[in-house]
């Protein structure tokens, strides 16, 4: 299979506000960091939206599991509400003082914010494709605009830099991946999207061992959402999905992704097992904890959590620690999560009361 790639002067594609668009139009960039050692990973986020001239986004800096809303993390810049972007040749900055530089479209990207308790300054060199990809979110295929020309790409990143969190130095050297999207149209409606909980897992194992994967739980697995929605047979878990093997981009056939441990308060995958088919007939198995999870601020009818996992490949041992994300589009799942956990801790057997 040929894998479509985009130019990279699409990382510079950002329409001057007003004109005729969809007002749930969005025009996004996603980046995200970690420092596994220290158990932190960096939320990076702008999306902008032409038809109000609006942006909001900014940074969320959180560590471990013990993070139970938005502003419990250990660091939070995020608006909901700014002008739209300065751009400045290559350099896109918000009001909050959020820069992104693409030194070299495709390939480097610099990341430079700085405020009161947090500094950040990174560069960010391409160990991927600038791969192309349609809608990242349930429910966007339904709203597509074609005469827009939406889309989207992602691309592992090798990022090396510095953060600065209240007054502590931190060195950061980590693999994760971006992402970005375009003329995509994000219903902010309740109830707009009935779908199970996705999961956005990318592992970088080495350049021979690449794997990314949008997914939700089959309802064979036994999850948490079992019960809530209509999924026809048949449906394949993943709507997204690529591995790339020394050197050799390959289609995913399968992915079954068995959550292991959920977490009591987010009730998000704390640990979970992904078994992959790739076309070829290999298939791989990858065992995951969370190391650090936290809820961040995107849209009012969604709910995102953020994550730094590490990976194990079970195949050889190796470890690969990725920053990813799980989201879900309406009230139903956290409510039925919530009961089916606390009837766990109820029981007499007092099994612990993220397992199911």
């Amino acid at each position: 299979m040929t894998f479509q790639t985009h130019q990279p002067a699409t990382d510079l594609h950002l329409p001057q506000p007003g004109g005729d668009w969809d007002p749930m139009s969005v025009f996004t960039h996603c980046s995200l960091l970690s420092i596994p050692e220290a158990e932190i990973s960096i939320f990076v986020y702008v999306r902008c939206q032409p038809a109000f001239g609006l942006s909001q986004g900014g940074l969320s800096i959180f560590r471990g599991l013990d993070n139970h809303d938005p502003y419990g993390v250990e660091f939070l810049d995020y608006r909901a509400t700014m002008p739209w972007p300065m751009v400045n040749g290559n350099a896109i900055t918000t009001a909050n003082g959020l820069c992104l530089e693409f030194v070299e479209p495709g390939k480097t990207l610099r990341i430079t914010y700085r405020g009161d308790g947090a500094a950040l300054d990174v560069v960010q060199t391409a160990v991927s494709p600038l791969l192309a990809r349609g809608h990242i979110i349930p429910g966007e295929e339904d709203r597509l605009d074609l005469s827009k020309k939406p889309g989207g790409s992602e691309q592992f990143m090798h990022t090396v830099g510095e953060l600065v969190l209240h007054g502590t130095r931190y060195e950061i050297d980590s693999y994760d991946c971006r992402d970005r999207s375009w003329a995509q149209v994000r219903s902010e409606e309740r109830g707009a999207v009935r779908v199970p909980p996705v999961s956005w897992t990318p592992m970088y194992f080495g350049e021979d061992l690449i794997f990314n994967q949008v997914s939700f739980e089959p309802e064979s697995t036994k999850p948490l959402w079992a019960g809530l929605y209509d999924i026809p047979a048949n449906t394949p878990a993943h709507h997204y999905a690529w591995i790339q093997v020394d050197g050799e981009l390959r289609e995913v056939a399968w992915v079954q992704r068995s959550v292991k441990r959920y977490h009591p308060t987010l009730y998000a995958a704390q640990a979970q097992t992904i078994e992959v088919g790739d076309c070829a007939g290999h298939v791989y198995r990858f065992e995951g904890e969370a190391l650090a999870m936290a809820p961040v601020p995107v849209w009012p009818n969604a709910a995102l959590r953020q994550f730094l996992y590490r990976w194990r490949n079970v195949a050889d041992g190796r470890t690969a620690y990725c920053s990813g994300q799980e989201i879900w589009m309406d009230q139903a799942y956290q409510r039925q999560a919530k009961e089916r956990l606390a009837a766990v801790a109820d029981r007499s057997d007092r099994r612990s009361m993220a397992e199911c």
